[in-house]
């Protein structure tokens, strides 16, 4: 049975009840860790700003990142060369 764990999460300074898997703790931890110091960051470059705008930044900049992960890791056209090169190879060695 999973086990579910209440946790309390601090975003920009705000605090958030979250039941969770015990096993995903320490990744939310980290993420909400890095959005913390990503609001941080932009707090000490944009003063006349507010924390909506810093929150919208850091998840535009990471929802980028996620985006640009999986466009890498996006195999389809990869598979799509493959199946030509096949239909190719079997065009020629049925001509022998």
């Amino acid at each position: 049975m999973d086990e579910k764990l209440t946790i309390r999460v601090n975003l920009a300074d705000r605090y958030y009840p979250l039941k969770i898997p015990r096993q995903d703790e320490e990744k939310i931890r980290k993420a909400a860790k890095m959005i913390n110091e990503k609001i941080l960051m932009y707090k000490q470059r944009y003063s006349d700003k507010d924390v909506q705008d810093f929150l919208a930044m850091a998840a535009l900049q990471y929802v980028v990142k996620v985006i640009d992960h999986e466009e890498k890791s996006d195999i389809s056209p990869i598979l799509v060369e493959l199946e030509d090169l096949t239909r190719e190879l079997e065009d020629y060695l049925e001509k022998k």
